[in-house]
């Protein structure tokens, strides 16, 4: 029985799942690992080929996710693994040969529960460009440790993770009610019964990030209007986490009460030249730190993060806290 198990779980993948695959399969490591690839039901040829190359190496091999959200398809795939160490794997990502013997080598040196490394990003078109950019830019995501590239130590939250499997096992696997942060959620409870977490820069992988406007602003509504979700689940309440969502929801109100009242319309405009200012000025520490070809774009990427994001939390509140739903939008997001 191999030690190892690396799951990925995946949807509508057929740009990216093969290299991923690829990755896997050239880590360098002593020990054997197995493949457990949790496809949500893809219609955009990534299930053929996964099945070609299961063909090829008997040690991978795809299970379906009927449910076609990212827990699901990671608690089937960790009931189904045969090893005591389970290696979640993105398949968005790319990763480095020694990428697996590095995760178990910081896992045995510290003793942890969980490893992970921060989150770097690789991109090929402008817009990724920028948007990957902006990923490390606290004006877009805050000081959170996974952003910081060099940091090294116990932490709430890794990117991905390598994990014992009794751990999982004994919080009770991830919540499918999560449709996102359901790593937050796993990592939130993982801490809470006592388990430790450890962040090391020598983990390294490169995630590409969204590459359209639409996809960067549907993927933080989603973070957002899960964001509430969670902070009901954990309390895990940090006053920057309705900045957005509060500055969102007074911009609509100026917006509707403008053509009636001169008051909001002079409110609106102090609002929007502000955030202007503020969102230029992001722009041009982002773009010189990276590449001045960016700077046009970049505050349309700022716009995508927290427009997104603070109108998702809206959603959010007034699903889970208003209206007081027990479930959630429906919302497929293994990819």
């Amino acid at each position: 029985m191999p030690p190892i198990s690396i799951i990925i779980p995946c949807l509508n993948e057929q740009a990216h799942i093969e290299k991923c695959i690829s990755d896997v399969l050239e880590f360098t490591c002593d020990d054997a690992f197995e493949v457990i690839i949790a496809d949500g039901m893809s219609t955009d040829g990534t299930r053929d080929i996964i099945n070609r190359i299961c063909l090829l190496y008997p040690r991978i091999r795809m299970i379906d996710n009927p449910g076609k959200i990212q827990a699901s398809g990671l608690n089937s795939a960790i009931m189904q693994a045969k090893g005591d160490i389970i290696l979640r794997i993105d398949a968005h990502t790319q990763y480095p040969p020694n990428y697996l013997n590095t995760c178990l080598e910081v896992l045995c040196a510290t003793n942890a529960d969980c490893v992970g490394g921060p989150a770097l990003t690789s991109s090929t078109n402008y817009f990724q460009k920028a948007n990957a950019a902006a990923y490390h830019s606290k004006f877009a995501v805050g000081g959170s440790s996974i952003h910081q590239s060099d940091f090294e130590g116990y932490t709430d939250h890794v990117v991905y993770g390598c994990y014992r499997k009794s751990k999982l096992l004994e919080i009770g696997l991830y919540d499918e009610e999560m449709v996102r942060d359901e790593d937050a959620e796993l990592n939130y409870r993982l801490v809470k019964s006592g388990g430790r977490i450890w962040q090391s820069p020598d983990i390294k992988s490169w995630y590409f990030p969204r590459s359209t406007p639409k996809g960067l602003f549907m993927q933080y509504w989603q973070y957002g209007y899960w964001k509430v979700r969670l902070i009901q689940k954990c309390h895990l309440f940090s006053f920057r986490h309705p900045i957005p969502a509060i500055f969102a929801g007074l911009m609509i109100v100026m917006i509707l009460l403008s053509p009636f009242s001169i008051h909001a319309l002079c409110t609106l405009f102090i609002f929007a030249s502000l955030y202007g200012v503020v969102s230029v000025c992001a722009s041009l520490i982002t773009a010189s730190k990276n590449s001045w070809s960016l700077l046009p774009v970049l505050p349309l990427v700022f716009g995508c993060y927290h427009f997104g994001y603070g109108l998702g939390f809206l959603a959010g509140v007034w699903d889970f806290v208003i209206l007081r739903k027990q479930k959630g939008r429906y919302t497929r997001v293994t990819r």
